[in-house]
C-alpha cells in the first residue's frame, strides 16, 4: 500500500483540535509522521494537558479518519505535552478552569463593586467560584462580604504551611485585608507586593473551582505583571464609568493586556454608574456621568458590554453592610447583576472555543 505524508496531511486535516476551533494540522499538533510499510506512527503536541476523553477522542478520530481511506494501515497515535518557551511548570491552580481578572483604568469606578457581585453570580448560576481581592492597598472586600476582621486558617500540608481561604455567599475568598488590622496602612514596595499575589495564587488552599475571579487594583503595575506571569488568565472583565476621564484611562489599562508579550483576552466591558433615576421618577434616567463610555471601549476592546449598572443607593448600602446587592431581594438589580455574570459566562465559553489557552508570559523588563 503506497501511502505519503501529504496523503495523510489531508486526511488529518478533517480531524478537529479538542482545545481550539481549528483542525489539529492548522493547529500545527502534528510534528511527525513516521511511515513503514503497513504502519504509520503520527506524534501530536499539545501546549496543555489533555483529560482522558480528550485524549481518546483525538486517538480515535485519527485512526478513523486515516483507516477510512486506508483500511489495512496500522496506526499509531502518540500525544505529548510541551510547555512553550517562557511556560511556568503545570501544577499552579490546576484544579481551576477560569481565572478571570477583573481590571480598571482608575479608582473609584466601582471594580471591587463588579467584582464582587460578578463572583455571587456566577456562584448563583451554579460554578464553583472564588474570590481573590489583590487591590492590596485598598482592600474592600472583606467590608463587601461582612468578613471584617476574620483571619484566615493555616493548615499543614506536606511539611508547608498553606492559607485557608475564607468562605462567604458560597465563595471561597482571601485578601489581604484578612491579614492586616482595618486601619493599618498597606507600605509595601514592589518585590513584596509580587511576594504577597503569589502566595495568594500558590500557598492557598484553593478549592476545586470553575471560576476564579482576582479584583485587581485599578492602573498597571506590579500586581498585574505578577498575576500574568504566574497563571493563564482567561480573561479580563473592564470597568468604566461613562465619562471621558474613566474610559480614557481604563484604553491604557486595556492595551497592557492586548500586549503582544501578555496577549490576555478582554472578556468584556460593564459600566458602572450608568444613569440615576430618582425613586419616585423610576422611569426618568439622568446620565449624570455622559452617555456611551462602556461602548466606546468594549468597541474598542473588540468586545461586548456585558452590561450597564445604573446609580442605585442599595448597591452602596449593600456593600457597607457586607452582603453584594446580588445577593439581595432587590429584584431589578438581581436582574442586571445575573444578566451580566450570564453574559460572562457566554462570554467565556466564547473566548474557550475560538481562541487557544492562555499562556503564562515572560515580562524581562
Amino acid at each position: 500500500m503506497k501511502v505519503d505524508k501529504s496523503q495523510l496531511l489531508d486526511i488529518l486535516r478533517l480531524v478537529p483540535d479538542p482545545l481550539i476551533a481549528q483542525s489539529i494540522v492548522e493547529a500545527h499538533r502534528i510534528r511527525e509522521i513516521d511511515i513503514s510499510e503497513e504502519r504509520v506512527q503520527i506524534r501530536l503536541v499539545f501546549t496543555q494537558n489533555l483529560n482522558q476523553d480528550q485524549k481518546s477522542s483525538i486517538n480515535f478520530a485519527c485512526m478513523s479518519a486515516i483507516n477510512g481511506k486506508f483500511p489495512g494501515l496500522d496506526v499509531h497515535v502518540h500525544l505529548e505535552t510541551q510547555l512553550r518557551a517562557g511556560e511556568k511548570a503545570p501544577g499552579i491552580l490546576q484544579q481551576v478552569t477560569n481565572i478571570i481578572a477583573v481590571a480598571s483604568g482608575k479608582g473609584g469606578v466601582g471594580k471591587s463593586t463588579v467584582s464582587s457581585n460578578l463572583a455571587v453570580g456566577l456562584q448563583r448560576l451554579g460554578y464553583r467560584t472564588g474570590l481573590i481581592d489583590a487591590d492590596f492597598y485598598g482592600p474592600s472586600i472583606p467590608t463587601m462580604f461582612g468578613l471584617e476582621g476574620q483571619k484566615p486558617k493555616l493548615v499543614d500540608v506536606h511539611g508547608k504551611p498553606k492559607i485557608v481561604p475564607l468562605e462567604a455567599a458560597g465563595l471561597s475568598i482571601i485578601s489581604i485585608g484578612f491579614i492586616v488590622e482595618p486601619d493599618q496602612a498597606v507600605v509595601l514596595r514592589g518585590p513584596r507586593l509580587a511576594g504577597i499575589m503569589k502566595q495568594f495564587i500558590e500557598e492557598c488552599t484553593w478549592p476545586e473551582l470553575d471560576y476564579l475571579v482576582v479584583d485587581l487594583p485599578p492602573g498597571t503595575g506590579d500586581i498585574q505583571l505578577t498575576l500574568v506571569q504566574t497563571v493563564p488568565l482567561t480573561g479580563v472583565v473592564m470597568v468604566t464609568t461613562p465619562q471621558k476621564v474613566a474610559w480614557i484611562d481604563a484604553i491604557k489599562a486595556m492595551n497592557m493586556f492586548r500586549l503582544p508579550s501578555v496577549n490576555v483576552p478582554i472578556l468584556g466591558v460593564v459600566e458602572n454608574m450608568s444613569w440615576f433615576s430618582p425613586p419616585e421618577l423610576p422611569d426618568q434616567k439622568y446620565y449624570l456621568f455622559g452617555k456611551g463610555g462602556g461602548q466606546y471601549l468594549a468597541t474598542e476592546a473588540d468586545a461586548k458590554l456585558l452590561g450597564q449598572v445604573p446609580i442605585v443607593e442599595a448597591i452602596r448600602e449593600s456593600g457597607d453592610s457586607g452582603s453584594p446587592i446580588i445577593a439581595s431581594d432587590n429584584k431589578s438589580m438581581q436582574e442586571i447583576w445575573m444578566d451580566i455574570a450570564k453574559n460572562t459566562v457566554a462570554a467565556v465559553d466564547m473566548r474557550n472555543k475560538m481562541q487557544e489557552p492562555t499562556r503564562t508570559v515572560d515580562i524581562k523588563n
